[in-house]
């Protein structure tokens, strides 16, 4: 079983490579690219960040365990994330890094014992709990296409919809996900501040892509910590299902966090 999800994963790795090499020229809605700028403008207030740590309560549900306890949330810019939950039950960390070659991407419960995270499960957002990274990779990188959806009302709220996928004019062959769908996120932006109210993505068991388990992350309680916006209550929603419940109690900004604080558990 290892040794075939070892070769899914590099069958996974080596076709993205090859979309990345194909890349054409892709067109972006303008105004999908100007509610982003905009979007982005909103949340950094012109400072520069490089990096974030958000500590702070957080209850975490997954079937029958429904426990609390602390949390700390870091990322810095470029796709990494790492969460590191402190619960009644152990730890539990989670790491997303998609700025080193290899990239890194492990898990680990109480027992304290690493699992490897499929290489297509780091294509949407290393740093999903800090909307402002997010927005900026896409708008830095080349590649992506942002589309215009259109004016909507999420979770009672009037938003502006739009969604960024990854382009690629490589011929996805048979039983492939293409890398659009595998890359894709929706960003929902408060129609007034234009801060996101919610992202949207897909994620998907380690050894297979065809899969889609919809994720989606809402922030709410925005405040202004060093000229930016950071949202101070974050909620991630598993399959329409609440799965983890992050309350920020402190933030700090560019505290020169690098590449080796997301390389190992």
């Amino acid at each position: 079983m290892r040794v075939a999800r070892f070769v899914f994963s590099l069958s996974i790795s080596f076709l993205v490579s090859i979309s990345l090499a194909a890349q054409q020229t892709a067109t972006s809605s303008p105004q999908a690219l100007q509610l982003l700028q905009r979007s982005l403008s909103a949340l950094v207030g012109g400072q520069t960040l490089t990096d974030v740590t958000l500590s702070g309560t957080a209850r975490r549900i997954a079937g029958s365990d429904d426990e609390s306890g602390t949390a700390t949330l870091r990322a810095i810019s470029g796709d990494a994330g790492r969460m590191d939950l402190s619960l009644p039950s152990g730890p539990r960390i989670e790491i997303l890094n998609s700025t080193t070659i290899p990239t890194t991407a492990y898990w680990s419960g109480p027992d304290s014992v690493s699992h490897p995270i499929g290489y297509h499960n780091l294509l949407t957002d290393s740093a999903w709990f800090f909307p402002a990274f997010g927005i900026a990779n896409r708008l830095s990188a080349t590649g992506y296409v942002a589309t215009y959806i259109g004016q909507e009302t999420r979770n009672g709220q009037a938003v502006q919809h739009v969604s960024v996928s990854q382009s690629s004019s490589f011929q996805t062959p048979p039983g492939v996900v293409a890398l659009p769908h595998l890359s894709q996120v929706d960003f929902f932006l408060d129609s007034t501040t234009l801060l996101p109210a919610a992202i949207t993505f897909n994620i998907h068991p380690d050894d297979n892509a065809l899969l889609d388990i919809p994720i989606e992350v809402r922030f709410s309680d925005y405040r202004a910590v060093g000229g930016s916006q950071v949202p101070y209550h974050i909620q991630k929603y598993l399959n329409n299902g609440l799965a983890l419940d992050f309350q920020v109690q402190t933030v700090t900004l560019n505290s020169g966090l690098t590449a080796s604080s997301f390389n190992s558990l």
